[in-house]
Parts: structure tokens; C-alpha cells; sequence
């Protein structure tokens, strides 16, 4: 029997609106390379504020982004960034680089510098044997692959969404991200046309990946 098409899964949304936890379970349940791109702007902001390059200092900023060198490493199901053979730092996540993110996410030629970086991670996926790739963030079926085969979009209430960090013992400015990426001219935050909309708000992980799966399986049926 045939083997089925190499898939691309795109899954956008804000902050703490089950974007990660539900792209994660379905890599695992289609053997899908998980690629979290949020996680590459954080490394690059922390990166970015690391060498003291602030966000409105574009030629500093333009010189430190030519020097910068990406390749992936995989870690279990997940691509992971490496910028000049170096991994995240385990803070990415922390309190310095949640106020910053969005303002070096907004900037034109950081996403220009990612874009390419991002879309290789097809080639990843194929290169180890993945039966497609499952790709989080935040303009990922508007930008990145518009024309995958399935695109998602996941928004909740935001005081659920800030409950949702608050029991993952971190604080993050939920609102305030979502307007600074929603507003920006370059990518912004959007739910691509003909994607299929999800809100979390009263849904179980659970619930929300069997949605995803129901429409995803169909494409491995018989394989």
C-alpha cells in the first residue's frame, strides 16, 4: 500500500492557549516532527539581549543577526535551535526575556532572518523519517506554510489563559503580548482564512486534540 504524503500541521494562536501542550500529543500520536517557534524567538531575544543589542538599535541589531548561525538539533520528537552550535538557555522562558520577545518579534528583519530557518524544518522532518511535521506559533499558516494541509487556530479567554501560566508558575503579560503581535505590521498575529478555529476556553487538552486528530487522521487512514 502506498505510503501518504508528507503532512504539515500549522497550529497558531496566542499565549497559553494550548498551542504547545496539543501539538506535542499529536507529533506523538502521527509521528510528526514538533517544531515550536516561539521557542526560536525566544532564543534569538535572549541571544539579542544577551549581547546588549536593544530592540531600537537596528544597525547593532542588523550586524548581531548576520553573525548569528542556525542549525536543529532533534530532542526526542522536537526540533530544537541551535544558534552557533549553542542550545537555549533554560531561562527563555523567565521574566526578562516574556517582556521583551515581542518587540524583537515585531522587527521586519528578524522575521526575515527566520523565515527560511523555519520552513527547513520540512527538510528536517524528511530527513529523519517523520511522516510530516507539526509547526507552533503565531503566524505559521499565514507566513510560514500557507499552504499546509491543515491549519489551526487556538484562542481562549484571556483570564483563562492567565490561570493556565499562573499553574505553570510563570508570569506572563498575556494581554499586552497578544497586542503587541496582533498589531505589528510585520506577520502579525491572525487566524488565516479557511483555518479551523478552536477556543480552549472550556475544553479539556483531551478535547482539543481529539478535534485536531479527527481531521488529521483521515489523511493515514489504511497506512
Amino acid at each position: 500500500m502506498a505510503t501518504p504524503s508528507f503532512i504539515i500541521v500549522a497550529i497558531d494562536g496566542g499565549a497559553a492557549s494550548g498551542k504547545s501542550s496539543s501539538s506535542k500529543i499529536l507529533a506523538e500520536r502521527f509521528n510528526l516532527l514538533h517544531v515550536d517557534t516561539g521557542s526560536f524567538y525566544r532564543h534569538i531575544t535572549y541571544e539579542l539581549l544577551r549581547r546588549g543589542v536593544a530592540h531600537t538599535d537596528l544597525p547593532s541589531l542588523l550586524q548581531a543577526l548576520a553573525e548569528l548561525k542556525f542549525t536543529t538539533r532533534l530532542n526526542g520528537r522536537s526540533a530544537q535551535m541551535l544558534i552557533s552550535g549553542q542550545p537555549a538557555a533554560s531561562d527563555i522562558r523567565g521574566h526578562n526575556v516574556n517582556d521583551h520577545v515581542s518587540h524583537y518579534a515585531a522587527i521586519p528583519e528578524v522575521r526575515h532572518t527566520l523565515l527560511s530557518y523555519q520552513r527547513g524544518q520540512m527538510a528536517v522532518a524528511q530527513q529523519h523519517g517523520f511522516r510530516g511535521l507539526v509547526m507552533e506559533g503565531r503566524d505559521i499558516g499565514s507566513v510560514i506554510f500557507p499552504q499546509a494541509d491543515f491549519r489551526f487556530f487556538m484562542n481562549a479567554d484571556p483570564a483563562e489563559r492567565a490561570k493556565r501560566r499562573a499553574k505553570e508558575g510563570q508570569q506572563d503579560s498575556i494581554a499586552e503580548r497578544d497586542r503587541l503581535d496582533s498589531s505589528r505590521k510585520a506577520s502579525p498575529l491572525t487566524s488565516p482564512a479557511g483555518a479551523i478555529e478552536i477556543d480552549s476556553t472550556h475544553l479539556t487538552l483531551g478535547q482539543v486534540v481529539e478535534k485536531m486528530a479527527a481531521s488529521i487522521a483521515p489523511k493515514f487512514a489504511g497506512s
